[in-house]
């Protein structure tokens, strides 16, 4: 469900959970341990990608109504932990968006350092209220601090997804590209930071993500996760969608 491929010094986690990368229990993970290990193996800086046509369609809903509340806040804290670990990674991490990238596939896009996404009718956003959820306090600070406030509300409130051309106009993502020359335009941009100065480059990188930083380590969400996620009308509307999508798939 994780490639791992060496570029030199930078090693690109490729999303391999056929068929749209949705964000289980294993593979949240699988990604925090691979991340939270890389430097050790003397990996200077990550690229975070997926297939082409599709980044991750974010938590997997259908796996997750089959756990109970324990086993859902076991489940956040979990994700929360890996996207801290992103956060906070001593190492350049970059969301090479090769494509959609709803909801929990925006929100690792949102704490890596850079963001390049595939041209075309791709769209990502933080679709959460469209599904009867609220988008947590620290990921609402990880997109105010992309695109500004009032964008990010007016985002946010209305659950929307956004084409690519749209978010880089509003940083949203950095770059755009034709989806084969995402991943190689990410390994380009990290060679090209880790030529700089390692030590300066490092601790001004750690300076300016303090914000971030501090919003996750304020994060206590896991039971204020679970009584939105089994409140009647999340458990409603996840249902829904998930019945919608299964009669999608079988015709």
């Amino acid at each position: 469900m994780l490639d791992s491929i060496r570029h030199d010094n930078v090693l690109e986690l490729r999303l391999a959970r056929p068929p749209v990368n949705a964000l289980d229990p294993k593979l949240v993970a699988a990604l925090r341990e691979a991340i939270a290990h890389a430097p050790a193996q003397g990996v200077r800086a990550i690229v975070l990608s997926g297939p082409p046509g599709m980044y991750s369609a974010g938590l997997d809903v259908p796996t997750l109504l089959t756990l109970d509340r324990a086993g859902m806040i076991a489940f956040w804290n979990d994700f929360f932990g890996l996207v801290r670990t992103i956060a906070r990674s001593p190492i350049p991490i970059v969301a090479a968006i090769t494509g959609h990238s709803p909801a929990g596939g925006a929100v690792l896009a949102i704490f890596c350092d850079y963001r390049i996404m595939a041209r075309g009718a791709f769209k990502i956003g933080l679709n959460e209220v469209q599904v009867g959820l609220t988008v947590p306090e620290p990921i609402q600070v990880g997109l105010r601090r992309l695109v500004g406030p009032y964008r990010a509300e007016r985002l946010m409130v209305a659950g929307a997804m956004i084409e690519t051309e749209e978010a880089v106009r509003i940083g949203f993502v950095d770059e755009s590209l034709e989806v084969a020359e995402v991943v190689p335009r990410a390994i380009a941009w990290c060679q090209k930071l880790l030529a700089l100065p390692h030590e300066a480059m490092s601790s001004t990188r750690r300076l300016a993500r303090a914000d971030l930083h501090a919003a996750l380590d304020r994060a206590d969400v896991g039971e204020d996760f679970a009584d939105a996620w089994f409140a009647e009308e999340a458990q409603t509307t996840l249902r829904a969608l998930v019945a919608k999508l299964k009669a999608k798939t079988a015709a």
